[in-house]
């Protein structure tokens, strides 16, 4: 089969998600590949199909467990012989690896990079006949990434020592890093590169400074109640009480951090998957080995450690392609956690400054003054010509000063205080409070006292969580986070910049309008039933509920209520082996009890090859007494059906290769009409 028979057959898609052709052809061809795709933009798909198109065996070095486990279940679910070599297989699990090894059996065989450093990995997949790497999360290769995995440096030495062509993915890559993975995976080879953007169009971006976080948490998820999100937070105390909360508030939630014992965020991981609606409270640990399509919104309690961590996590949410929102909290306090952590890191130096400026990166997008997916892309090297209009800076136009002077002086307090005071201090010298602590060390007789009278103290933290966001001063470890002036504020207090910020007015969670991303009024009965019946299905066979069938098929499902397998099979995202598992059971929930299909003709089903069978069906029926109803009674089996169907010869001599010579007298011309007629 090609490329198209393949994505219809396994995975009963009609064709590819723009960006997937090119690199499916480009891998399935034997080319060296890099490729940088937005999450949801179907990578995977990219090393599985070619898989399929090839001999031999391919291999998928994929860094999380659970993401392994899902995507074989996904494959074998679709009829593909898949399996996984994870340190969390049972014996048997690993023992029945092996032997489809053996038997070559296997089409795509995935395992972590730990597992190249065993000395026996390299003459197992030798032995398997391997014929292609595929590479899933690549960015893990480098040093200056976010995800950095050590074992990961071995995968260039798998290429060279297996002599076959190496394809990677990842979504979330710099042009630094992508150097670098060029560097560690191609030996500087320059491979077929592939950038599809990092473009989520469908999520909708905003940020909101703290102001009372659990309010506007619990706000956010209130209004998305009965959907599925995650919530992130920066400590696992926070995911706990925050879970506690929400449930009390009536919604489903349940709190995920490395501190659990591995059987209950096994369990957790397995809820999430399979029960619609619920939300997950969950340190950073969480989400990236979950291949949940379906996932709603995603909100962050705390800001995240960088920009590219912010991509990913966000990029969880929507990977079907329909609407999903987020939102970001942020403060003064998590911008000195953030601060702090990369200052008192064991990094060298040079590390720190890249990881300080990625964190500035998130910053500038957090107090950004317009469209904030522009100002995200042209982070990752693309250029928006217009504002998106899917984001909080889009939809509410933040109001703009000239606060050039109000940050020279917080500056100048700053250093007329020997940088040794926090943003509190400075604001109370600044609006002239003559605080004890102000008397005590005079600076109530300082030049900068009462200067800043214009604005009020919650204006001048806003003015000071600004400054910080733009790096113009950072809280400095040593100095029990007092606020010291960076290279970039120097410029402005010398008066040779300037600078514009926002009025700080936060935008209250919207509690009234979500979007809709399901079905009519009409239909949600039936939509419900069929998730539902996915729901058994998927706790039946202990497999993730989108295993069975994603959200967006089943929508699809509702709207065109099909009444026969044939109609099923039609549905994006029914390919021939579920339509075969679950087609009738889904059908029966539309359309009540349907005649069963024979096993022969089912596998038509949907193809132009079914209503043939169905006539030639008819027209031996028709003649199974001869012309004239007095002949002995004759007929042929449903395999011969099925591969006439399939063949469609057009000529006796070619249908003489299906029947013998009494069938051929009886059937052969009217056969060949209905072929000729179809035809």
């Amino acid at each position: 089969m090609d490329a198209e028979q393949h994505l219809r057959a396994i995975w009963g898609f009609d064709g590819f998600r723009p960006g997937q052709e090119e690199i499916v052809r480009a891998v399935a061809d034997g080319h060296d590949v890099l490729a940088i795709m937005p999450t949801g933009g179907g990578k995977s798909l990219c090393f599985q199909l070619p898989a399929l198109m090839r001999d031999g065996v391919t291999v998928v070095i994929s860094p999380l467990i659970a993401l392994m486990r899902d995507q074989v279940r996904a494959l074998r679910a679709a009829g593909v012989a898949a399996g996984a070599l994870t340190s969390g297989n049972t014996q048997d699990e690993t023992d029945a690896v092996f032997q489809a090894l053996a038997e070559g059996a296997l089409k795509i065989l995935y395992m972590a990079p730990e597992r190249l450093a065993s000395g026996g990995t390299l003459n197992l997949l030798r032995r398997a006949g391997v014929t292609a790497v595929a590479v899933d999360e690549a960015h893990c290769v480098s040093q200056w990434g976010h995800d950095f995995r050590p074992d990961y440096l071995r995968i260039g030495d798998l290429k060279r020592d297996l002599n076959v062509p190496l394809a990677a993915f990842t979504a979330t890559a710099d042009a630094e890093t992508r150097a670098e993975i060029v560097t560690r995976l191609f030996d500087g080879r320059p491979p077929e590169t592939f950038l599809r953007g990092f473009d989520r169009p469908n999520i909708r971006l905003a940020f909101q400074p703290k102001d009372g976080p659990r309010k506007q948490i619990m706000a956010f998820a209130a209004a998305r109640r009965g959907q599925s999100g995650i919530i992130y937070c920066a400590s696992r105390a926070k995911t706990e009480t925050l879970a506690d909360a929400l449930n009390r508030d009536g919604m489903t939630a349940v709190a995920y951090h490395g501190g659990m014992e591995a059987d209950l965020r096994r369990a957790t991981e397995a809820r999430f998957q399979q029960e619609d609606g619920l939300i997950v409270t969950a340190t950073i640990a969480f989400g990236m080995g979950i291949d949940k399509p379906d996932i709603r919104w995603v909100a962050h309690a705390d800001l995240p450690k960088s920009i590219e961590a912010y991509y990913q996590e966000i990029g969880r949410a929507g990977r079907d392609g329909d609407p999903a929102e987020t939102l970001t909290l942020y403060g003064p306090d998590d911008i000195r956690l953030r601060r702090t952590q990369v200052d008192e890191g064991l990094a060298e130096n040079a590390r720190k400054e890249a990881d300080h400026g990625r964190l500035n990166a998130l910053l500038g997008l957090a107090e950004a003054t317009g469209c904030r997916r522009r100002q995200l892309l042209g982070y990752f090297g693309e250029d928006m010509r217009e504002d998106c209009g899917n984001c909080d800076l889009c939809a509410n136009p933040p109001k703009l000063f000239d606060a050039t002077q109000a940050v020279r002086m917080a500056l100048s307090a700053m250093l007329r205080t020997g940088e040794w005071f926090g943003a509190g201090h400075l604001i109370d010298i600044l609006t002239g409070s003559t605080t004890e602590k102000v008397r005590a060390r005079g600076h109530d007789q300082l030049p900068t006292f009462g200067v800043g009278g214009d604005f009020n103290k919650g204006q001048w933290q806003g003015i000071f969580r600004q400054m910080m966001g733009r790096d113009l001063c950072r809280p400095d470890p040593d100095r029990h986070g007092a606020l010291h002036l960076t290279p970039a504020a120097h410029p402005i207090l010398k008066g040779e910049a300037q600078i514009t910020l926002r009025h700080d007015t936060a935008i209250k969670a919207k509690t009234g309008t979500v979007l809709r991303t399901q079905v009519s009024e009409e239909d949600e009965p039936l939509l419900s039933a069929l998730k539902a019946k996915r729901r058994a299905l998927a706790e039946a066979a202990r497999v993730p509920a989108y295993v069975i069938f994603p959200d967006r098929t089943l929508i699809e499902m509702a709207e065109r209520r099909p009444q026969t397998l044939d109609a099923m099979a039609q549905v994006n995202g029914v390919g021939a082996k579920k339509l075969d598992s679950y087609g009738a059971a889904f059908l029966a929930v539309i359309a009540g009890d349907v005649p069963d299909m024979h096993p022969a003709r089912r596998s038509l089903a949907g193809k132009p090859a079914g209503a043939l069978f169905d006539r030639l069906a008819e027209t031996q029926t028709r003649l199974a007494r001869g012309q004239d109803g007095t002949d002995k009674p004759l007929s042929c089996s449903t395999a011969q059906l099925r591969r006439i169907a399939q063949a469609r010869p057009s000529d006796t001599a070619a249908l003489g290769r299906y029947l013998d010579e009494p069938r051929l007298d009886r059937f052969g011309v009217a056969f060949l009409h209905e072929i000729l007629v179809t035809d």
